[in-house]
């Protein structure tokens, strides 16, 4: 009896060893696919994480001025100090990523971010509040420049969807922090609306002896720590997903298909990375410049209620982070270089209505809209469309987003000085003018660049390559 069902048992063994190749194959493939897909979408929830953790700042800054006994305008290094952490973050990350595993290092670097969002309601003296907050930029500065450069090492080539996704999904946590800290407000009376002029003597001697007696205490405003300790929390979560992917070592793998892929480095390749860094530097730089100053802008220069110019920041936002959601759908369909093509024309376009009737209530409203438009995918595609021709590194991709910070960082400060000095001068719009004419200008020197040849035998192969970067109908 044994035997007689030992027979076909051994037959079924037998068969199914016969079709393991194909099946083992296919099935390998199938998981590595949804490996992927998991990875992306773990890269996904750390950006948002990025965005909510970036944009909780805005909303709570009065709070945390009165949590370390401060007013508003003697706290301002906290922004100095968060973007100075920002960039020593994506250098020291630019040069971890090449050598360390790269989702143990943003994993580490979550935890990080979690950290600072659970010390910073807990500080209670500004020296300890801005080092905090410069520890959580190096941190964040860390995950911005490696979920970039493992998003290309995920996809490679067809990528560019999934750049703009990443993107997208920072604007959308940003965009709902502060929707976030302020539905942890409404909850209690501590959530009125605090101004300068809050901060009298009377109280400021009040706190002076309890801000003395510790360094940390736990605030009195319970929903200022709500806020900040729910996204840390959130932060938290995604970290563990991303140590699970640590242990699966799914990063050796893609960096392994990656080199079986061949790295492609152009020819002019430190010229190419130079010039990003000079177009970030300005593209970030009008972004922020524009989007920072444009309520003032609109009230002192154009003469608009508060509460127009509200409206008018909100729907150059508002209009930046919808295009950036729609960017998914149009990188599948367009290049990412004709992507940059057509942002370029529209902030081009925009900023010269802006110039030229800057006193027009209607041209702000819809020259704001479309200039909000065409900065959405500008950032995400300029990423894809490098890796298209030379392959990006953790140091190239530092490189680029240090540039972007400096921007970040320069360009506001500089504005906000020229803007003091010049108050008749509409100098937010010349500047988100020049810097629109500086990019138009230097995309199409970088596309020469990017498609010099390595080789003459190559005429043929770089004839396609030309036109897989930049379709025909965008050449015009």
């Amino acid at each position: 009896m044994k035997i007689g069902s030992a027979g076909p048992a051994a037959a079924a063994q037998r068969l199914r060893q016969a079709e393991t190749p194909a099946e083992s194959s296919r099935r390998s493939g199938r998981a590595r696919s949804v490996l992927r897909w998991f990875s992306t979408a773990v890269l996904y929830a750390a950006f948002l994480g990025l965005g909510l953790s970036v944009g909780i700042l805005g909303p709570t800054f009065q709070d945390l001025a009165e949590n370390v006994n401060r007013n508003i305008s003697s706290l301002s290094l906290i922004f100095v100090g968060r973007a100075a952490g920002f960039l020593c973050g994506s250098m020291t990350g630019g040069v971890l990523f090449d050598h360390v595993n790269q989702f143990f290092l943003l994993g580490v670097s979550m935890v990080a971010t979690a950290a600072g969002l659970y010390l910073v309601p807990f500080c209670k003296t500004a020296v300890l509040l801005i080092i905090t907050m410069s520890v959580f930029g190096a941190s964040v500065g860390v995950v911005d420049t490696g979920a970039n450069v493992l998003i290309l090492a995920l996809w490679g080539d067809k990528g560019a969807p999934h750049m703009q996704a990443l993107h997208f999904s920072f604007a959308l946590g940003a965009f709902l922090a502060p929707l976030l800290a302020k539905l942890a407000w409404g909850t209690t009376a501590s959530a009125q609306n605090h101004t300068e002029s809050d901060f009298d003597p009377l109280m400021l001697n009040r706190s002076s002896k309890a801000a003395s007696d510790s360094v940390l205490a736990v605030p009195d405003d319970m929903n200022l720590l709500w806020a900040y300790v729910s996204i840390g929390t959130y932060v938290l979560v995604v970290s563990v997903f991303l140590f699970g992917l640590f242990c699966k070592k799914s990063s050796k793998q893609k960096k392994s298909s990656a080199s079986a892929q061949g790295a492609r480095r152009a020819k002019y390749h430190r010229a190419l990375l130079s010039l990003l860094f000079l177009f970030f530097f300005f593209y970030v730089g009008a972004e922020v410049t524009y989007g920072s100053y444009v309520f003032s802008f609109a009230t002192s220069h154009v003469g608009m209620e508060e509460s127009e110019a509200a409206g008018l920041n909100s729907i150059f936002w508002g209009t930046f982070a919808a295009c950036r959601g729609l960017a998914i759908i149009f990188a599948t369909l367009l290049q990412p270089g004709t992507m940059i093509v057509l942002s370029n024309i529209g902030s081009l376009v925009s900023t010269f209505f802006l110039v030229l009737f800057d006193k027009s209530h209607l041209c702000l409203w819809i020259a704001t809209s479309v200039y909000g438009a065409s900065m959405a995918a500008t950032f995400p595609s300029g990423i894809s469309w490098i890796e298209q021709y030379t392959t990006l590194t953790g140091k190239s991709a530092a490189f680029f987003v240090v540039g972007a910070a400096l921007g970040d960082m320069a360009i506001p400060a500089v504005i906000g000085i020229l803007q003091g000095h010049y108050p008749d001068l509409p100098v937010v719009l010349y500047t988100c003018l020049g810097s629109a004419i500086f990019t138009a200008v230097l995309f199409p020197v970088m596309y020469k660049l990017a498609t010099s040849p390595l080789q003459r035998q190559g005429k043929e192969k770089r004839v396609r390559e030309d036109q897989k970067a930049l379709p025909t109908s965008s050449r015009l």
